[in-house]
């Protein structure tokens, strides 16, 4: 597995990257080697934040976490993800059942304790589909108090969405076809 270590309004040393490295280390069992881990770590205010992101295949996980220490953030993202792994083993197995890029066999089963939760699609909704700027559907999106909000671009001509970010700003996500 390969990893790819960045920051950002943070002073990164070789002893946070052996950490780090050392850490993510411990999921290589998990991955092919031609997996990536792409960790970027931040300072906000007065907390750092480490955010890791696993690419394995057309599988992606992902956790942060955000705290006083550095130290103490890369414990928790670590806790995180192995969560996730674990958490959606037997979902993943069934996805991808001759995938070589997640080493299903090396992953940890669930406590007996807990069981499997469904994915459970609570409500169905439609609605008509407007051209639209991307400027047009925040303005759309804040009149609703929505998130999110789903729109045709009429710049690209493709579906886009938009939603609000923690920060307060926007986000569009444009797909790739």
């Amino acid at each position: 597995m390969k990893t790819v270590i960045s920051s950002k309004n943070f002073p990164m040393n070789d002893a946070l990257k052996e950490r780090i490295e050392s850490k993510l280390g411990k999921f290589e069992k998990y991955f092919s080697k031609d997996s990536i881990a792409n960790v970027m770590v931040s300072k906000q205010k007065d907390l750092n934040k480490i955010e890791v992101t696993f690419k394995a295949g057309g599988t992606l996980f992902r956790a942060e976490a955000l705290s006083d220490d550095v130290n103490s953030s890369l414990d928790k993202v670590e806790d995180k993800l192995f969560t996730q792994i674990t958490r959606f083993k037997s979902k993943l197995q069934n996805k991808y059942k001759n995938n070589r890029d997640i080493i299903f066999q090396e992953l940890p089963d669930k406590s007996s304790e807990e069981h499997e939760d469904d994915f459970v699609i609570a409500k169905t909704k439609e609605f008509e589909l407007r051209p639209m700027s991307p400027e047009e559907a925040i303005l759309q999106m804040e009149l609703l108090n929505h998130d999110f909000f789903i729109f045709m671009n009429t710049e690209t001509g493709k579906v886009n969405v938009i939603y609000t970010r923690k920060n307060g700003h926007y986000g569009l996500i444009n797909p790739k076809y």
